[in-house]
């Protein structure tokens, strides 16, 4: 069984090529014109980049999406299915059943029994994974690429195939059980987490944990199973991401060998969800846990996604986040870490690519001596510095080049391209906005940076603080 993952951080385009990279090594031949190394550019020379080379796409007659990204370095391909379905298109009551089809799809068809799929893939040292989030669920190999076919006729037999019984289906429930308690239950920061997004996503699914609440995961069954599979499982429904040593051609005659001839077996339909509520005043969510080591602050704020961007300000708001949070020369860190001495670390992130409304949000761990009402205080007044001062232009230079120089080198990891595609074109982005996303960010000026955090950093935020009890409430207790 793969590792799964209950939900993916933030992965469009700025946050997508930090996902999966490992410091990959940079052909000199992708560097802009002039430039002799990367550092040596600056960010008005990225913007003519176009993310994913010469990507091409095509549709099946049955209404599948393919994706092809060549890149011909090395003989092998990352193959990806992604369906337009993640948690937050789950009944009311019926939590986790997104995650839980992900586990119940390695439990086999007639031609593939349980585990034939993932023993093939090892047999021929070859790499395997799924994931579920609030808007996706997708499923990967990496393979030499003459085992491509083989892969896609796999997939293909499990999209329409699949065989599910109550004798796999209950044990498979105990194992996700068992992935909650370890995953959230067992960990305070999850907890509190958790009850940060209940809070900030109030009347909306995101709200939700992706991997479900404890008392409706026991109750899923394995005809709510096959009923989320025949909805959602179906071409129509589905984009096929293929990136490596190929060529469209090729990818298009092996998909309608394989895809082609799998039917389509629902309409989904609309992806309809009540609108995330912005929450007038302040909120605050405060969590003790003996358990907790290590207290932290975290503030965050319901902001658009590049999907539901009406203002033009999603790009800000990915230069706002590394500004403001993003490593040790943002604001942030700068003000609480060096400056004040208030935090031994702190920082932020946008969460940019959601089918809905997403967050923006900002923590800090406290120092020795400080209380996380103080450290929230000071976290405050640097975002309220940052609103009526603006950012400089060295500011904004140093966080476009560093965006626009992750993106530049993703174009070295195939699975980071793969992914970056798969993410945004399951989430109402298309391929053109991913490649021209460069120019976005490029085009990005300081004003439009302040006017962001101010649009949607001014407005009270919900407040997280971790900490463990006090000596007072626990020598309460025991009385």
């Amino acid at each position: 069984m793969p590792q799964t993952a209950s939900a993916l951080p933030r992965v469009f385009l700025a946050a997508a090529v930090a996902l999966a990279l490992a410091a990959p090594a940079r052909a000199s031949s992708d560097l802009p014109a002039g430039s002799t190394t990367l550092e040596a550019a600056d960010a008005a020379s990225f913007a003519d980049i176009k993310i994913g080379g010469d990507v091409e796409s095509f549709r099946l007659d049955n209404g599948l999406e393919v994706v092809v990204i060549p890149d011909r370095r090395a003989p092998v391909v990352t193959h990806m299915i992604w369906y337009r379905v993640g948690a937050a298109d789950e009944e009311a009551g019926m939590s986790g059943v997104a995650h839980f089809l992900e586990h119940l799809m390695f439990k086999g068809t007639e031609k593939n029994p349980d585990g034939a799929f993932s023993k093939r893939v090892a047999a021929i040292g070859g790499q395997e994974n799924a994931f579920t989030s609030n808007d996706y669920t997708a499923y990967f190999q990496r393979v030499a690429k003459e085992h491509l076919p083989e892969m896609m006729a796999l997939e293909a037999d499990r999209m329409e195939n699949l065989i599910l019984t109550d004798e796999v289906v209950a044990p498979e429930r105990d194992v996700v059980l068992e992935e909650r308690r370890m995953r959230v239950d067992n960990d305070p920061g999850a907890m509190l987490g958790e009850t940060l997004d209940a809070v900030l996503y109030v009347n909306h699914p995101y709200g939700t944990p992706v991997i479900g609440w404890p008392s409706e995961i026991s109750a899923l069954s394995k005809d709510n199973a096959i009923a989320f599979y025949d909805r959602f499982y179906t071409p129509n429904n589905a984009i096929l991401i293929v990136a490596g040593d190929v060529d469209v051609d090729g990818v298009r005659r092996m998909a309608e060998e394989t895809y082609g001839k799998v039917a389509q077996r629902a309409d989904p339909g609309e992806r309809v969800r009540p609108a995330a509520q912005r929450v007038p005043g302040s909120l605050e969510v405060d969590l003790a846990d003996p358990r907790v080591n290590q207290p932290n602050l975290r503030k965050a704020w319901l902001v658009p996604s590049y999907t539901t961007d009406k203002a033009d300000s999603a790009p800000a708001l990915d230069i706002l986040s590394e500004i403001l949070g993003g490593g040790s020369t943002s604001r942030l860190y700068r003000s609480l870490v060096i400056d004040q001495g208030v935090a031994s670390s702190a920082g932020g992130w946008y969460q940019s690519s959601t089918l809905d409304d997403s967050r923006f949000m900002v923590y800090a761990v406290p120092s020795d001596g400080t209380s996380l009402e103080d450290l929230g205080a000071a976290t405050r007044a640097v975002i309220d510095t940052l609103i009526a001062d603006g950012v400089t232009e060295a500011e904004l230079e140093r966080a476009k080049t560093g965006l626009l120089s992750s993106a530049l080198y993703a174009q070295d990891s195939q699975s980071s391209l793969a992914r970056m595609f798969g993410v945004a074109l399951t989430t109402g982005s298309s391929i053109d906005e991913v490649r021209g996303w460069p120019g976005a960010i490029s085009a990005v000026t300081p004003e439009d940076v302040r006017k962001a955090a101010e649009t949607y950093l001014a407005p009270r935020p919900v407040t997280a603080y971790l900490r463990a009890p006090s000596v007072d409430a626990g020598a309460n207790a025991q009385q």
